[in-house]
């Protein structure tokens, strides 16, 4: 007993030494640092391992600040277009978006691009796959999930098919979100001669996640957006049925900054060092006049570049704010940014999912859905599948479409990445489709939120209190 009561009282200890270091040390946002403080002191021990793992930052410090410094150095040209390009933008509401968004490296605003949106996983694959078996020089895939099925086999099919060809083929996928791959799945791909390369492998990195989602074919098509590689994503899992999705296929300059922001994330994972020779970034054909921003933001940014974008969209709304996300977690900034919003008279509409697909995610989007209820917002629930998309639309004149999440873990932890569009017809697109959706959309109204039980109020209160380091 008097061992027990020895290894209780260095593990109280262990703890109190990691809420005081906690507490002033690290530079947190204060609702997730008494988060941390909640969990370390009613989960002795458990607090201390899930801290180390989840919580710590001291090794993201040392670890993102050379990708930091080497990502600056790669991409330093891109600020110099800033002046260049700010002249074409006659309006003053987007010009000062657009100068938020060059916080980011690389980020640039380009005028020449073409935009298809998909919404179904089968379009949108049957068109990447058509794609790639097109490719002459190079194709270039970052992915969080890449399943171990019929789709992520295709994918290696014709990847390897490619790399036999000639083509220079290279795949970086993240170890957490592919830690049920097989080690020999990417095998028949290398012996090929293509290259294949695991994100922050590392269990100490687990809390930071490459969730990008990007494919740069021939330096001339992109794709950019929330599907990833799997048969859920194509509605074939019976738990979610049909997957609504958003992603973009892009042509033009903008793919300039998706191939940058690849080459960097895999420089850095794989130590290769692949110089930015002119055959990745080919002169490009005009075929339409889109304006693209691709905006990124990550463990290794100064800022949180893609959330100061959102805000600056909410706060020059004028007429509408139209918000599809799977996570509605908002931090205060973002909350009181769309209250504002909505108590000005802009008519703010959020869309989250009918069913979760994480612990706690269905109560806390339930929670802060209250939040905007009150204060006049309206809420919807996705009924017909699984929602995932990740859109914004203001105005039916400026739109964002990407992997980012309305949550902290998207605005702080993960490696995101977003296009802004600031195109009225692409915009206009893409409200007609979320006003599509809502025809298959439940609203939650305030009076169906206050009717709820005591059981889902306790739920709400614990998922609220662990909300920002979900």
């Amino acid at each position: 007993m008097n061992l027990f009561y020895l290894i209780f009282s260095i593990v109280s200890i262990l703890n109190l030494i990691f809420a005081i270091t906690l507490i002033f040390l690290e530079r947190r946002d204060p609702t997730a640092t008494w988060a941390w403080v909640l969990i370390l002191t009613l989960l002795p021990g458990i607090g201390f391992i899930i801290y180390l793992f989840f919580g710590l930052r001291f090794r993201k410090r040392k670890l993102y600040r050379k990708k930091q410094i080497a990502d600056f150095r790669f991409s330093r040209d891109y600020s110099t277009s800033l002046n260049r390009t700010l002249f074409q933008i006659h309006t003053p509401y987007i010009r000062r978006m657009v100068k938020v968004g060059y916080k980011s490296h690389p980020s640039s605003f380009v005028g020449y691009n073409k935009v298809d949106i998909f919404t179904k996983g089968v379009l949108k694959f049957q068109r990447l796959f058509e794609d790639i078996e097109k490719a002459r020089c190079h194709i270039h895939i970052n992915y969080y999930i890449i399943k171990n099925d019929h789709l992520g086999r295709k994918l290696l099919e014709i990847l390897t098919q490619k790399a036999y060809e000639g083509v220079t083929v290279r795949v970086l996928y993240d170890s957490m979100g592919c830690r049920k791959l097989p080690k020999d799945f990417f095998d028949p791909l290398i012996k090929a001669g293509g290259k294949a390369v695991k994100f922050a492998p590392s269990f100490l990195d687990i809390n930071y996640r490459n969730h990008r989602k990007i494919v740069v074919i021939d330096g001339k098509i992109g794709y950019v957006g929330g599907f990833n590689v799997g048969k859920e994503y194509l509605g074939e899992k019976p738990e979610f049925g049909f997957w609504r999705d958003t992603h973009l296929r892009l042509e033009g300059e903008s793919v300039d900054t998706l191939q940058y922001r690849f080459l960097l994330d895999w420089n850095f994972a794989s130590n290769e060092e692949v110089d930015y020779y002119q055959r990745y970034f080919p002169e490009k054909e005009i075929i339409d006049k889109v304006k693209v921003q691709i905006v990124t933001s990550g463990p290794d940014s100064r800022e949180e570049e893609i959330k100061y974008l959102f805000l600056k969209m909410i706060y020059g709304a004028q007429k509408f704010i139209y918000i599809q996300t799977p996570y509605f977690i908002p931090d205060q900034t973002v909350l009181e940014g769309l209250k504002i919003a909505t108590m000005a008279g802009v008519d703010v509409r959020i869309m989250v999912p009918d069913k979760p697909d994480h612990p706690f995610v269905y109560e806390a989007n339930h929670s802060y859905l209250g939040l905007m209820l009150e204060s006049g917002a309206k809420c919807y629930r996705y009924k017909g599948g699984f929602l995932h998309s990740k859109t914004i639309v203001v105005d039916g004149e400026v739109a964002s479409v990407g992997t980012t999440n309305m949550d902290v873990r998207s605005f702080k932890l993960n490696f995101e990445i977003n296009a802004f569009i600031y195109d009225k017809k692409t915009a206009s697109e893409l409200r007609d489709i979320y006003l599509a959706d809502l025809e298959i959309c439940e609203e939650i109204t305030l009076e169906k939120y206050n009717q709820r039980s005591v059981g889902m109020k306790i739920k709400e209160s614990i998922a609220r209190l662990v909300s920002p380091i979900l």
